[in-house]
């Protein structure tokens, strides 16, 4: 708030705010005796009236920084009633490039706003009216580019008298669109020193009260390649730019609290810069060939001329080659098979200097091109395409662990399966696959070739690659289980959760400690399987292991450390006893030829005598006898005395283990008999 004040001729003083860069800053003015307020401070005049235009001469008029009045209900100033007094607040001001802002006006009790009074829709807002309450009204208004007046009008008519107006932009991107305009008067000039020259920049201050600061972009004289140096909320800059002998200019943008920037000023400069930066860098590059290394190399910016380094790999004195302002050189005095290496020399006027990156380059016939890799389960198939030379009498190829350090220890691969092809661009194509090393592992490999006079070229490009797979066996199945059957023993497990499971290998063994007997393999889509086989009564144990695709399976090891370990990897282990449906009857003696059955695929049992070495023949004629377990007996099954090969018994039981023999009737009617034979059926439907 900011009472009016008595006031004396002789010494009076009006307070006014001027702008510097958007920020506010009070001094003080000498009175006079017509008042003068610096913008933005508002001019007030007192009227002893409530008159819509305030007529007459105003009884008192001052500056007033801040719109925010409380009198209550004395009178405003000396001389001016405690009721019906008005009071009028004008300010004109540069507001830049403008943009949007909010009115907030509140009063006891009219008061009205305008913008640019005189104008069509000047008034923004109103609120002249009587009354006992604060009212207030806060609105939007966009305020065009450059100079506007802003006017308040005030009466109270009686009671309490208040009064309050506030302008301020609106800083939201969402709204704020409107650019800073470019800063004005700008100057600029340079100072030089030991590491360079110093532009000094200076301008006037932004007019827009939204204004956030002044950001400088520096270019290449004679370029509009700009870029951001520098940000600051002072109105002077200082900038050293690169010594490469170049000239630079700059320019200032001012920008707002929306993030809007605005226009350049004109170019300042340009600024004159020594040359104390060396060009970049040449990018050397080195090519092979049995008679010579040649080397390319890029020209940098500014160089003027080049100088070529050569050494042998093996020694640590450079031979510096004559100056050329050419970007290639032959090293003809290369020898054979050696390695050597090359650097170069770019200078520019000034004699700032860059050296290229080392390289390496061995006189050499061409190496294999294109070395690729495939990883199939087995191992690694290493490619490559012989060159257009297509004078290779050998090739051999090299293989290292990868450690991520880098080091190598090569040794040569035996390459099986070597094979040679022919691809579409008419290339000749060689293939060797690698066995050998551990699955799960990264190895590099390097090609290289021998040609028909003897010459064996520089190793191809290296080639990561790492095998599939592991070297870990899956874990033991579980809940392996084994049940007794009349026709065998069925075993049942829980699906291996290996992904890359392969199958299942099934042994027999006659007890833990003893070499297992392989007697089958499980596809991995199963976990049981059944093992037929006669019931006669004998303890058996199983084992069931998993295998992956890449060959990792449990291997039996034999306890060689004595404390029980008899696989290399746990295993399940299962012990069952079978059932036991022997004869309780002993058959004959055997006195005549063996026996013999199958189950056909009719789930038939084909009973078969064969009688070689003996009296009888199949011929003879015989008899086929079963035991049956209903009667605790052995009973004949054929009615007359078979004479084929082969006995067919459709009566077979289903699903157990059947006992036969056979038997044979002599001319003095006495009976001979084969040995005894067993066959297991399936249950129907099997």
């Amino acid at each position: 708030m900011n009472p009016a004040r008595r006031t004396t001729t002789a010494a009076a003083a009006a307070v006014v705010l001027a702008t510097a860069g958007g920020l506010l800053t009070a001094v003080t003015a000498p009175a006079s005796a017509a008042t003068t307020c610096t913008s933005p401070v508002f001019k007030r005049q007192f009227f002893a009236n409530t008159n819509t235009t305030f007529s007459g001469t105003p009884k008192k008029t001052d500056c007033d920084s801040v719109i925010d009045q409380n009198w209550g209900t004395g009178a405003p100033a000396t001389g001016l009633p405690s009721n019906y007094f008005g009071v009028r607040w004008t300010v004109t001001r540069d507001f830049g490039s403008g943009g949007p802002f909010t009115f907030t006006a509140s009063g006891l009790d009219g008061i009205r706003v305008y913008l640019d009074p005189g104008t069509t829709g000047a008034r923004k807002i109103d609120l002249w009216k009587n009354t006992s309450t604060t009212v207030s009204k806060t609105v939007n208004v966009t305020i065009p580019s450059g100079k506007h007046t802003l006017r308040i009008d005030y009466v109270n008519w009686t009671g309490s008298a208040k009064v309050k107006f506030g302008y301020v932009p609106r800083t939201s991107a969402t709204y704020d669109k409107v650019k800073p305009l470019a800063p004005t008067g700008a100057t600029w000039t340079y100072r030089t020193g030991t590491t360079g020259n110093t532009a000094v920049l200076g301008w006037a201050a932004n007019k827009e009260m939204d204004l956030a600061g002044y950001r400088v972009y520096r270019a290449p004289a004679g370029t509009s390649t700009w870029t951001r140096v520098g940000t600051t909320t002072s109105r002077t800059f200082s900038d050293t730019p690169p010594s490469t002998g170049q000239s630079y200019v700059y320019q200032i943008r001012a920008y707002d609290k929306a993030g809007n920037e605005s226009v350049g000023t004109a170019a300042q400069g340009p600024v004159p810069t020594p040359d104390f930066t060396a060009p970049a860098a040449p990018v050397l590059t080195v090519t092979s060939t049995p008679n010579a290394n040649n080397l390319s190399w890029t020209a940098p910016t500014d160089v003027v001329a080049f100088s070529v380094f050569s050494k042998k790999s093996s020694e640590t004195t450079w031979t510096e080659h004559p100056e050329t302002t050419e970007t290639s050189w032959s090293d003809t005095s290369a020898l054979y098979g050696v390695s050597y290496d090359y650097k170069v020399l770019a200078y520019d006027a000034a004699w700032n200097h860059t050296y290229s990156t080392v390289v390496s380059g061995v006189p050499t016939i061409t190496p294999p091109q294109n070395v690729t890799a495939t990883t199939p389960s087995y191992g690694a198939v290493i490619s490559w395409s012989e060159p257009a030379e297509n004078d290779t009498e050998t090739y051999t190829v090299l293989r290292s662990p990868a450690p991520a350090d880098g080091t190598r220890t090569w040794t040569t691969v035996n390459c099986r399966d070597r094979a040679t092809s022919t691809d579409a661009a008419g290339n000749t194509v060689r293939k060797c696959t690698d066995y050998d090393g551990d699955q799960g592992a990264t190895y590099a490999y390097l090609v290289r070739r021998k040609d028909i006079y003897g010459r064996w070229s520089v190793p191809s490009r290296e080639i990561l690659v790492t095998r599939p797979g592991d070297e870990i066996a899956p874990p033991a199945v579980t809940n392996l289980t084994a049940q007794a059957l009349e026709y065998g023993v069925k075993l049942d497990w829980d699906p291996s959760p290996v992904e890359d499971l392969a199958e299942y290998w099934i042994y027999e063994q006659s007890h833990p400690s003893k070499y297992p007997d392989s007697i089958g393999k499980v596809d991995a889509t199963r976990s049981e399987t059944l093992l037929r086989m006669p019931a006669d009564g004998e303890e058996k144990h199983y084992v069931v292991v998993a295998v992956d695709r890449y060959g990792n399976v449990a291997e039996f090891i034999g306890d060689p450390e004595g404390d029980g370990t008899y696989w290399s990897d746990p295993v399940s282990l299962v012990f069952v006893n079978e059932l036991d449906v022997r004869p309780t009857t002993a058959a004959p003696e055997a006195t005549a030829c063996d026996l013999g059955s199958f189950v056909d695929q009719s789930g038939n049992v084909q009973v078969d005598p064969y009688c070689y070495g003996t009296s009888f023949t199949e011929a003879d004629g015989y008899h086929v006898h079963r035991w049956d377990r209903a009667t605790n007996t052995w009973v004949r099954v054929t009615q007359a005395p078979a004479t084929t090969p082969y006995w067919t018994d459709t009566a077979a039981p289903a699903g157990s283990t059947v006992y036969y023999y056979a038997s044979f009737t002599k001319e003095d009617g006495t009976e001979a008999f084969t040995d005894v034979t067993t066959a297991v059926t399936l249950p129907s439907g099997s």
